[in-house]
């Protein structure tokens, strides 16, 4: 395998003199059948040559802690790539962990987090069901509350063989931590009251102590901030920065006009499938998870035009239903971290100053544009999918104009 991706015999001879060479070729060989491309394959190789150097693997299992532990040592990231600028170490450290964890799954040596087949894995089972089948709470929500709660459980000390043994100084401890890695208080809240939902299910089930009444996190109080949007105008720059010919520029700006002009979340863009779109009818379905519904839109031509383009000139031909597939082998569907990355990496392009520059900031920009352009609260809210008109008053606090008004107002008839 080997041979088939490296020509010089210098480099050849580096990989097979490494140890584990077999094993690695293994894996090459397994990416080569599952449709990796050439040029991804010559980055695992040497991604799969530092994690051999790196990781002792004799005859053992290997935990994800460990990988990333490894993943901050320098040599993971020493080496330039060829013909282009040094790698950041973050980007490094990501690739490092995620080569890693494929390749030591492969060949069976990555040890299973304990809350995946130890202690804790039948309660959380059992919560995700429960959230599923009798709270109909979407798959997002679902998923992220799980995997907070194991994030939870990997964290209490292993003396905690029972949930109740778990007190609420674990919870605060954990809190804590968080807290202290950088975490927001909105962030803290949602995650405590995650945990809190969970042991109130297991208070239910008679598995726990009744401390879910003393979790806490920090107070958050009604529209206490402000949008985080892009301006209108960062807008407009943003999609012209994407009106290239190159695969990445039209799949992005198709996928740019749907979060700005629709105001869509990241998910109900990845979501997005090809019978969704009625070329007939001139509309398209979105899909609200957290209405348990779908919402039916007019097919502005502009949008229409760039996913047309998408579709003539970039999407591969796949099997799956999803519009918006990866451009590199194998194709598969575009996830919904993997959309708020494409619209976060545009955004720097475009040198923006905003903190959060993620997909949800073209939705407030949405929505801010549609208030400064005289549409109602009503009309916001039905075009952004919420569920209740008053959401959309969070967005009265960028009305600038509005503001002015107030501002210049005569009060002198009233003193």
């Amino acid at each position: 395998m080997f041979d088939r991706l490296f020509s010089y015999p210098k480099t050849i001879a580096r990989h097979r003199n490494v140890p584990h060479a077999h094993a690695r070729e293994r894996f090459l060989a397994h990416c080569a059948d599952e449709g990796v491309s050439h040029s991804m394959l010559c980055k695992i190789a040497w991604q799969l040559l530092v994690v051999a150097s790196t990781i002792d693997l004799r005859e053992r299992l290997v935990c994800v802690e460990e990988i990333r532990r490894a993943a901050t040592r320098p040599v993971v990231f020493c080496r330039r790539v060829k013909h282009g600028p040094r790698a950041s170490p973050s980007s490094s450290q990501q690739l490092f962990v995620h080569v890693a964890t494929a390749w030591l799954r492969f060949l069976g040596r990555l040890q299973k987090p304990r809350t995946e087949d130890g202690t804790f894995a039948r309660q959380i089972r059992s919560f995700r069901q429960y959230m599923q089948r009798e709270r109909g709470l979407s798959p997002v929500t679902i998923q992220t509350r799980c995997e907070r709660l194991e994030w939870f459980m990997a964290s209490v000390p292993v003396q905690r063989r029972t949930l109740r043994d778990i007190s609420v100084a674990d919870v605060d401890t954990f809190l804590a931590s968080k807290g202290a890695a950088g975490w927001s208080r909105a962030s803290l809240s949602v995650l405590a009251g995650s945990l809190r939902s969970f042991f109130l299910y297991a208070q239910s089930r008679n598995w726990c102590d009744p401390i879910a009444a003393a979790i806490e996190g920090p107070r958050i109080f009604a529209q206490e901030r402000l949008p985080r949007g892009a301006s209108w105008e960062e807008v407009q720059r943003l999609l012209a920065s994407s009106n290239g010919d190159g695969a990445a520029d039209i799949r992005a700006h198709a996928i740019l006009m749907l979060l700005a002009l629709y105001g869509l979340r990241a998910g109900e863009v990845s979501r997005l499938c090809l019978d969704d779109i009625d070329w007939d009818r001139e509309t398209v379905s979105i899909h609200r998870p957290k209405q348990r519904c779908a919402q039916q839109y007019p097919w502005h031509s502009s949008v229409g035009d760039a996913v047309l383009r998408y579709l003539r000139e970039v999407r591969p031909r796949s099997g799956y239903r999803e519009l918006f597939l990866t451009l590199a082998a194998p194709h598969r569907p575009l996830s919904s971290p993997s959309v708020t990355a494409l619209v976060h990496a545009r955004m720097v392009g475009i040198e923006s100053t905003l903190a959060r520059r993620g997909a949800h900031s073209l939705r407030h920009a949405c929505a801010a544009h549609l208030l400064a352009s005289g549409f109602s609260f009503k009309e916001i809210g039905d075009h952004l999918g919420h569920r209740s008109s008053n959401s959309a008053f969070f967005y009265a606090k960028v009305d600038l104009e509005g503001l002015r008004q107030v501002a210049e107002l005569d009060m002198g008839a009233l003193l």
